[in-house]
C-alpha cells in the first residue's frame, strides 16, 4: 500500500493553471525527484503537499487517510489543518532559519511551541538531530556564522525535529556554492540508506538519477513523464523529457 497518494491535484492563480491535475502515489521508504523546467510546477506542487498553498482540485491520502480533500477543507478546524500539516516536512531552497536563534534554538523551536514532549527532550533529539547532520560542533552557532551548507543542514534537522512522514526539499542546493553542494547532497542520500520517504526537487540530474526510486518529469502544469532513473534519463519517450535533458549539463 502507498504511503502517499495524490490524486488530480490541481492549483490555479487567477487564470492561470499552474497544475492542471497532478496524480502520483510513493511507498514508504522511496524517494521521488521532481525534475522539469522552471515553470513547470514543481514547487507549487511542493506548497500543496506541504499545505503553504490550498489546492482548488483533488485529494492528498496519507497511510490510507485523507489528509486534503479540495471539496471538505474549508469546513476543517484550525487543528484539524494543522494536524494534517504534520504529516510533511519541507526543506527551502534559501534554508529560512531564523537568524536571532542559534542552531539548537532553530531546531527546538516548533517542537517546543507545538509541546511534543519535554523540554529537555526536545533539546537532546536536537543535539542528535545537528550530529546526524555533521553539525555537532555548531550547536551554539548563529545562522550568520554558518555557511550556506552548514545552514541548509540546520534546515534539514529543523525538518526531522517534527518527524514528518514525508520530507520534501525543494531545490536544496540552487542558493549554494557548487563547493557547498555536496555536503547537503551527502546528507539526503544518508536519510535515504536511514529509510526516510522523500520528495525531491532537483536541477542536480546526476543526483536525482542515483538516489532515486522514482523520477517525475513536469512541464507546463502535469507529469510529462513518471518512471524509474532508467527509463526517464535513458529510454525516454517524451521529446520533452530528451530535449530538457540535452539541454542540462550532467
Amino acid at each position: 500500500m502507498a504511503l502517499l497518494e495524490v490524486n488530480n491535484l490541481q492549483k490555479s492563480f487567477g487564470k492561470t493553471e499552474v497544475l492542471k491535475g497532478i496524480s502520483f502515489s510513493i511507498d514508504k521508504g522511496e524517494v521521488v525527484s521532481i525534475i522539469g523546467s522552471s515553470g513547470s510546477g514543481k514547487t507549487t506542487l511542493l506548497r500543496c503537499l506541504n499545505f503553504l498553498e490550498t489546492a482548488d482540485g483533488g485529494t492528498i491520502v496519507v497511510d490510507d487517510k485523507t489528509i486534503f480533500d479540495a471539496e471538505v477543507h474549508k469546513k476543517l478546524s484550525d487543528s484539524q489543518k494543522r494536524q494534517n500539516r504534520l504529516h510533511f516536512g519541507l526543506v527551502f531552497q534559501s534554508f529560512n532559519l531564523f537568524p536571532q536563534y542559534n542552531a539548537l534554538k532553530n531546531v527546538m523551536l516548533a517542537p517546543t511551541l507545538l509541546d511534543t514532549a519535554s523540554k529537555e527532550e526536545i533539546r537532546e533529539q536536537a543535539i542528535a538531530l545537528l550530529e546526524r547532520v555533521g553539525l555537532g560542533d555548531k550547536l551554539e552557532s548563529y545562522p550568520c556564522e554558518l555557511s550556506g551548507g552548514q545552514q541548509q543542514r540546520v534546515a534539514i534537522a529543523r525538518a526531522l525535529a517534527m518527524k514528518p512522514e514525508i520530507l520534501c526539499f525543494d531545490e536544496p542546493t540552487s542558493a549554494l556554492d557548487p563547493s557547498l553542494t555536496g555536503e547537503v547532497l551527502r546528507v539526503i542520500r544518508g536519510l535515504k540508506d536511514d529509510g526516510r520517504t522523500m520528495i525531491v526537487v532537483t536541477h542536480e540530474m546526476e543526483f536525482a538519477k542515483s538516489v532515486s526510486d522514482k523520477v517525475i518529469f513536469m512541464a507546463d502544469g502535469v507529469i510529462e513523464e513518471m518512471g524509474t532513473p532508467e527509463e526517464v534519463f535513458e529510454n525516454s519517450k517524451s521529446e520533452k523529457v530528451k530535449a530538457f535533458l540535452s539541454d542540462t549539463k550532467f
